[in-house]
């Protein structure tokens, strides 16, 4: 067997989110049906993702593994033989863009170091907010990934409330909860700079996200940001620890997960170890 790994990025506007539905598109559902029908594999792909992105959600630096037999990679670049260099995974690269639709790429296939998981290896994974609240509204162009929201921010504002949420804390005030699941997460890093084109960016790193995490403290930032909420209203939500109906959701075509990091090769094995490790340490805690 061999462990793949997919470097990839989707438009998530027509996509029922990341995980696979049964009637849905999905964007794992569309990958797997089309490594499954390219490599000709006996039974379906199954992808392994770095992070879940909800409906609506996009990706610039999306990662996810797959486990496939060697033989499968047999002909893709016409010769036979063992899987040597690059040849054959750029081949496959070349043939998923040929079968998938234009709103999901792969940009990047290569062999995955010993002990690479694309979930559990993971350090950190990185996301960006993009808000527009120019009066007349966003770019057309970029309607798909800015949220236009039609009263004035306030840089410093939202900048001073987001500083008050960093470190690990338990962040079911802005979670959906799933049954299993912890909501204990260490926030890494959450500020806002303003473009020369006038578009608000959050930028969002931590170990890892909940359902909805992101969003929901975007959406408590931008109540601040309009000067309806306190700057030190979203942490003091976050002490409560419980959902507050005065935090709404941010629309998910503002979001897109811009990077996934993972450690040195030689850590890899070592870090996915942990990770379960510490995820099912706050499980049993929670």
């Amino acid at each position: 067997m061999v462990r793949l790994r997919l470097d990839l990025a989707y438009d998530g506007t027509d996509f029922s989110g990341w995980a696979r539905q049964p009637g849905l598109r999905t964007v794992q559902g569309e990958i797997e049906l089309a490594l499954t029908r390219i490599l000709r594999l006996s039974s379906p792909a199954m992808l392994t993702v770095a992070g879940r992105t909800d409906a609506g959600v996009h990706a610039r630096g999306q990662v996810a593994h797959v486990d496939v037999h060697e033989a499968a990679l047999g002909e893709l670049d016409g010769r036979r033989g063992p899987l040597g260099g690059d040849e054959r995974l750029s081949a496959l690269v070349r043939r998923l863009g040929g079968v998938l639709e234009p709103d999901v790429r792969i940009y990047r296939v290569s062999v995955a170091p010993e002990g690479f998981d694309a979930r559990f290896s993971a350090m950190f994974r990185r996301y960006a907010y993009r808000v527009g609240d120019a009066p007349g509204g966003v770019d057309p162009l970029r309607r798909r990934e800015v949220v236009w929201h039609n009263r004035p921010l306030d840089l410093g504002a939202l900048n001073a409330a987001a500083a008050l949420l960093l470190g690990e804390h338990d962040f079911a005030a802005f979670c959906k909860k799933r049954e299993g699941a912890t909501t204990i997460r260490e926030l890494q890093r959450l500020d806002w700079v303003r473009e020369d084109s006038g578009v608000l960016v959050a930028t969002v790193v931590a170990d890892a996200f909940c359902h909805s995490m992101v969003r929901a403290l975007v959406g408590s930032l931008l109540a601040v940001g309009e000067g309806r909420r306190s700057v030190e209203w979203p942490a003091e939500v976050l002490t409560r620890g419980v959902r507050d109906s005065g935090v709404h959701v941010a629309p998910a075509h503002g979001l897109c997960l811009e990077e996934v990091g993972y450690p040195a090769d030689e850590e890899l094995a070592g870090r996915a170890a942990a990770t379960r490790r510490v995820r099912t340490v706050r499980a049993d805690a929670g």
